[in-house]
C-alpha cells in the first residue's frame, strides 16, 4: 500500500510541474517592452516614450503587435524589432512600421505607416522575417522561430528611429516575454 501511495505521489507530481511548464510555455507567447532614450546605443536624452505589445499564435503562426509612441525629437522614420542583447546594436529582423521616405522593402510585407501618437497595428507573418546576413548574426530570412527565441529569452528589442538627428534610434525597449501576470523573462 505504501508503494502504491509514493507511485500515486511522484505521478502526481510530475503531472503538475508538467501543466505548469506548458502553461508559462503558452503565456510566453506575449511579450511586450516600454521604449525610453536612455535605452539607445548610445543613449539619447529625450521627452519620447513608446510601448510595444505583442503576442503569437501558435495555431496561424502570426505575431500580432501594437505600437505606440509619443514626443519624438524629430519627426518618426521606421521602427523595428532588431536581433541583439541590452547595450549592443543589432540587425533589423520585423519591420513595425515604415514612412514614404523610409518605406519597408517588400519581403516586410504588410508594413504599417508610423504615426506618432496613434496606436499602430500589424501582424507578421514568417516570410517577414529579414535575414541579417550582413552583420553575420546567424538569423535568415524566414527564421521566425529564432526570432520568437530571441524574444522569450530578452534577445531582441524594439525601437523607433527619428530624424534628423536620431536617425539610429530615439527609443529603445528590450523585448521581455510576459506571463500576464507582472512577471518577465529575459533580461
Amino acid at each position: 500500500m505504501k508503494t502504491v501511495r509514493v507511485v500515486l505521489a511522484v505521478l502526481m507530481i510530475v503531472s503538475v510541474s508538467t501543466l505548469v511548464r506548458a502553461d508559462r510555455e503558452d503565456r510566453a507567447d506575449n511579450f511586450r517592452a516600454t521604449l525610453i532614450g536612455f535605452d539607445e546605443v548610445p543613449s539619447v536624452s529625450t521627452p519620447a516614450r513608446g510601448r510595444f505589445a505583442a503576442s503569437f499564435n501558435r495555431d496561424t503562426q502570426t505575431l500580432s503587435y501594437t505600437l505606440r509612441f509619443d514626443n519624438l525629437n524629430g519627426t518618426v522614420n521606421q521602427s523595428h524589432i532588431h536581433f541583439a542583447q541590452p547595450g549592443v546594436n543589432g540587425g533589423i529582423v520585423i519591420w513595425l512600421c515604415q514612412t514614404a521616405g523610409t518605406p519597408a522593402p517588400a519581403s516586410a510585407g504588410a508594413v504599417p505607416t508610423c504615426v506618432e501618437g496613434e496606436k499602430i497595428e500589424g501582424t507578421v507573418v514568417a516570410a517577414n522575417v529579414q535575414a541579417i546576413a550582413a552583420l553575420n548574426q546567424g538569423i535568415a530570412a524566414g527564421d521566425f522561430d529564432e526570432v520568437l527565441a530571441a524574444m522569450r529569452s530578452g534577445y531582441a528589442y524594439a525601437n523607433v528611429h527619428a530624424l534628423p538627428n536620431n536617425a539610429g534610434g530615439e527609443i529603445r525597449g528590450q523585448v521581455t516575454a510576459d506571463d500576464d501576470h507582472g512577471e518577465h523573462r529575459g533580461k
